[in-house]
């Protein structure tokens, strides 16, 4: 066991996916998954091992946030040997033609977070996607004529910052959403040598200020589970 996650060794597959929401992981492994068990409830944060079409995969949520993410991934890579990380998450548009429940593959990241700073000093890191895992999902979308955007989002660390107007500045440098995690996913990933990709389906729009429930963001976004999954190794 690791210190935030109660699994024993061989109780995690080594694709998993990686829903902020730890209830959304409970409705990803109990409405794809087959014969799907609970490894994990420490702090709230389940996590689920199962099989999708004969191949084992898991779900862990990781709450919101990098320095939250940070932690789930740390302990999957190190302590499990977990190879391929695959964030479904949520994300708001900053652009008008970025409607609600569109999907959004993340090429690169941006950030304002300072998760990096004291690692490269006097410099910008540049986090990215997995290149073969990208392949994957956007070959996927094609051959299933699933409309993707793909692209640099904004990984943020405030959900709600002072000047709501701000998100103009990265639309106009061509930033497509915003989240909260995968600039975070895609450094440790590439600090340890293993795979991370981030699909994001958009829940709201700083555009026209359109957006879901609750509810549909935990259990309603099924075509972005769907490209995970079948982009998994």
């Amino acid at each position: 066991m690791s210190i935030h996650i109660e699994a024993q060794k061989g109780d995690i597959a080594q694709t998993v996916l990686l829903p902020g929401d730890p209830m959304r992981a409970k409705w990803i492994a109990e409405t794809f998954l087959e014969d799907s068990k609970q490894y994990n409830d420490v702090r709230g944060m389940l996590g689920f091992t199962g099989t999708y079409k004969g191949k084992r995969v898991s779900v862990q949520g990781t709450g919101m946030g990098i320095p939250s993410c940070l932690i789930y991934c740390h302990e999957l890579i190190n302590d499990y040997g977990v190879k391929n990380l695959i964030r479904v998450g949520s994300a708001g548009s900053y652009h008008k033609n970025i409607k609600l429940r569109d999907i959004v593959i993340a090429m690169s990241a941006s950030s304002t977070s300072g998760i990096n700073n004291s690692r490269f000093i006097n410099a910008d890191y540049a986090p990215t996607a997995n290149f073969d895992l990208f392949m994957k999902a956007a070959t996927y979308a094609k051959e299933n004529q699933i409309p993707i955007k793909a692209g640099n989002v904004l990984s943020s660390d405030e959900f709600y910052e002072d000047h709501y107007d701000s998100y103009k500045k990265w639309a106009e440098f061509g930033v497509l959403c915003v989240e909260m995690e995968t600039a975070g996913l895609y450094t440790i990933a590439a600090k340890h040598n293993v795979k991370a990709l981030s699909i994001l389906t958009i829940s709201d729009s700083l555009v026209t200020k359109k957006t879901t429930s609750s509810s549909e963001r935990e259990s309603s976004f099924n075509t972005m589970i769907e490209i995970a999954l079948n982009t998994s190794d």
